[in-house]
């Protein structure tokens, strides 16, 4: 492990981290106080929704959701039980599970979109022009590579 790691990378680190769970917070509130889905619902209702049809697995699900989730059984059984989510079996070898939204679940996540929109512009995108916005994408970018 290097010894040379600067003071400046170890506290812009600590300050993303500080801000990304800041302003996930800061909408979490934002949706909450709006009496809207929190946010791992409707991630995970938004990429069930792009699956269309054909639905997804529950380690496909994990896979493509944008907030890590720890214990996705959990959250799918507490979605199911809202009637936002149907669990099928899969078709292809009758043990596993497909997960396919409800239109109970689009209305939802359409309903909440228009709220978790205003606090991305309010808390973000507002903060930064255009510019700032594209360089921080293309910085995140190749963290993410």
């Amino acid at each position: 492990m290097a010894d040379d790691l600067s003071d400046i990378a170890v506290g812009t680190w600590a300050r993303l981290v500080r801000v990304s769970q800041g302003l996930l917070g800061k909408i979490e509130t934002d949706l909450k106080r709006a009496e809207c889905l929190p946010l791992d619902w409707y991630d995970a209702l938004l990429e069930l929704e792009r699956a269309g049809a054909t639905g997804l697995r529950p380690y496909q699900l994990q896979d493509h959701m944008l907030l890590a989730q720890y214990n996705l059984s959990r959250l799918v059984d507490r979605l199911v039980k809202a009637g936002f989510v149907a669990r099928r079996r899969s078709p292809e070898d009758g043990r596993g599970q497909v997960l396919r939204i409800t239109p109970a679940g689009r209305a939802a996540r359409q309903r909440t979109w228009p709220v978790y929109r205003d606090a991305i512009q309010r808390r973000f995108a507002d903060k930064l022009d255009d510019g700032a916005v594209e360089r921080l994408g293309e910085i995140l970018g190749k963290l993410r590579d």
